[in-house]
């Protein structure tokens, strides 16, 4: 599988996305191409969305294959563009980079939920977590549970907010990162076990599942290796836990944070992770400085080994290794 883009190039376009989503956070939803996606996806739900088993499949795979291969094929035009523009093209790939990651968002949103915890506010803290960070009916969690959902919510979107967008732009550029959110955001508003989206959302649930395979992995990985002291809980909790949620994915980064706090990470009737006690509000941001060291590892990580690689296809360096 080739790169598309020379290394240090990627690298630059990389570190420039980041930064733009750290320093100006998402843009408004009028003007965010996720937003444009989602509201794609919202109006072919509405006019798909209705027969036979046979007829929500191919009506939901129409939609969520189609969705990727618009956001592929823009991704391919701004890409086009900016390599006719020579260096100020870099800004513009990480502009629209930046379009596919929201590591503010997130950290926002789970700090949100802290300070209504902190405040005693559990109604404002219900409330925050299920608006911004889970899909879970959130009217009859205790505060523990409420802490634990938005810890789940920082250690899952390390992979669907960050690593994953990051490992699709690098071995596929921008139609790749594009593809991977369209899909990604396909997922999230169709890929539920409730109803007719059984069988709507079931291609877009699949293809998330397979997209995020490597990305989940590497993101707990990441996690393990930035927790320090409590590495090996970590590692044995993820070893152990990560079977137990439904996504063959999610349970990897969710559970190694478990293990890496000391805590037990709980979705009522669905599963258990770690064995810890129950996450209070200063564990929330516990958790965002350790997804904050797992990005950079991650980052930092996949950035060497595309400039690894693109050095051992280098005529030049494999004649002065052989000489």
């Amino acid at each position: 599988m080739s790169l598309v883009a020379p290394g240090v190039h990627a690298a630059v376009v990389v570190v420039l996305a980041v930064a733009l989503d750290l320093l100006l956070g998402d843009p408004p939803n009028r003007m965010h191409p996720v937003a444009w996606c989602g509201r794609v996806l919202a109006a072919g739900r509405a006019r798909l969305c209705h027969g036979g088993r046979a007829r929500l499949l191919l009506g939901g795979a129409a939609l969520t294959v189609g969705v990727m291969l618009v956001a592929g094929g823009a991704g391919a035009l701004v890409a086009a563009l900016a390599a006719a523009l020579g260096p100020a093209g870099l800004v513009l790939e990480a502009v629209a980079l930046k379009c596919t990651i929201s590591p503010r968002g997130l950290v926002r949103a789970a700090r949100s939920v802290a300070r209504a915890l902190v405040s005693g506010d559990l109604d404002a803290a219900r409330a925050s977590l299920g608006w911004h960070l889970v899909s879970r009916p959130t009217a009859t969690l205790d505060a523990g549970q409420v802490a634990s959902g938005a810890i789940e919510s920082v250690a899952e979107n390390l992979t669907d907010a960050l690593v994953a967008p990051v490992v699709f732009f690098l071995v596929f550029g921008l139609p790749g990162a594009l593809a991977y959110r369209a899909l990604n955001t396909a997922d999230t508003m169709l890929g539920y076990r409730d109803g007719a989206l059984e069988y709507f959302g079931k291609v877009a649930a699949r293809l998330d599942d397979v997209a995020n395979l490597v990305p989940a992995r590497l993101a707990a990985l990441a996690i393990v290796m930035t927790a320090g002291p409590t590495s090996p809980s970590a590692w044995v909790a993820m070893a152990r836990d990560h079977a137990r949620t439904a996504s063959p994915n999610a349970g990897w980064t969710m559970a190694a944070m478990a293990g890496a706090l000391g805590v037990t990470l709980q979705k009522p009737a669905a599963y258990q992770l770690g064995r810890g006690r129950m996450p209070v509000p200063a564990d929330i941001e516990r958790s965002i400085v350790l997804a904050s060291r797992a990005a950079v590892l991650a980052i930092l990580g996949l950035i060497a080994v595309v400039i690894l690689l693109e050095k051992s296809r280098d005529p030049g360096i494999l004649a002065s290794l052989s000489s």
